[in-house]
């Protein structure tokens, strides 16, 4: 299965969950957001959430600022 992260194309057995693919990446999941295809998917539901082929995939970080 290949999904694109933040614009970079990655190639995976599936399933993948949102939660596993945010340990590959070794991104913090504390301060991050993420989308599939353009929809927010709620941190409560990264561990069940399965991806899917050719999913488009945005990891943000929460900046604080003023």
């Amino acid at each position: 299965m290949k999904v694109t992260v933040n614009d970079d194309e990655y190639q995976f057995d599936a399933p993948l969950t949102v939660h596993s693919l945010l340990i590959f990446l070794e991104q913090p999941q504390s301060g991050s957001a993420l989308a599939v295809n353009q929809v927010i998917v709620p941190r409560p539901q990264w561990s069940q959430y399965l991806l899917q082929d050719g999913d488009n995939i945005v990891v943000f970080q929460a900046i604080a600022g003023g």
